[in-house]
């Protein structure tokens, strides 16, 4: 089997993830970073010249790999917001448990007078 026709059986398994994704989200970037890192060795395989058909594949493969990129913006989006919640949620809990711990002292005025 030719490194692109391997390369676009890859592509394809990580399309197909990335549009279908597991319930799991876990599991779904393992998934991910796997296939990755097999396409990525596959890539540094493929040499020109190309036949007609791995030019039609290398097509495809650039087409699918346009959605994978806005697929994966988007998990990498929701992992942050995701991320940030825990910390505010974490910052507020902190602050229940104790509330004078992040009192602020800037602005305090002190009068002189002469």
């Amino acid at each position: 089997m030719s490194a692109v026709k391997a390369c676009y059986e890859v592509t394809e398994k990580l399309f197909q993830l990335v549009i279908h994704p597991p319930a799991d989200r876990d599991e779904a970037v393992a998934a991910i970073e796997e296939l990755l890192e097999k396409r990525q060795a596959l890539l540094a395989g493929i040499q020109p010249p190309f036949k007609e058909e791995e030019q039609r594949l290398g097509r495809e493969m650039v087409e699918r790999n346009a959605v994978i990129d806005s697929q994966l913006r988007k998990l990498k989006e929701a992992i942050q917001k995701d991320m940030q919640g825990l910390t505010k949620k974490k910052d507020s809990v902190n602050k229940y448990v104790n509330p004078y711990a992040s009192m602020q002292l800037d602005g305090v005025f002190y009068d002189k007078k002469n």
